[in-house]
């Protein structure tokens, strides 16, 4: 399973990012493999519309989870559409959250924890 982490950096012991759409960094790790990729994002500096980018790319990569400590409401729309499950973590590095993940202790949210324009 594809899991991507928002991050501050670029290692899985980095904190969480607890911004999705203006994230410094994305880590999708692979529960199956135990392999990992980091990617920039892009979209950091764009004035409007940065999570629905962000979630659009998320998606592109066949992600089927995000733990994130923060979403608004149209990424989180993005993301249900694509099948992609979001999870709050908070306060914790990306391994931490992926190890919480995996033990089921992360919560599942169905909606957006901010409101839109959240910086």
């Amino acid at each position: 399973m594809k899991v991507a982490v928002t991050s501050v950096g670029i290692d899985l012991d980095s904190m969480i990012d607890e911004r999705f759409g203006r994230s410094s960094y994305f880590i999708i790790a692979d529960t199956d493999s135990d392999e990992f990729e980091v990617f920039e994002n892009e979209g950091l500096s764009s004035a409007h519309g940065t999570g629905v980018q962000v979630a659009q790319f998320i998606a592109k990569k066949g992600v089927q989870a995000i733990i994130t400590g923060n979403i608004g409401p149209n990424a989180v729309k993005i993301l249900k559409e694509s099948g992609i499950d979001v999870f709050i973590a908070n306060s914790m590095t990306v391994r931490q959250a992926l190890a919480n993940f995996l033990e089921g202790k992360l919560e599942k949210i169905s909606g957006a924890t901010t409101g839109q324009h959240n910086k």
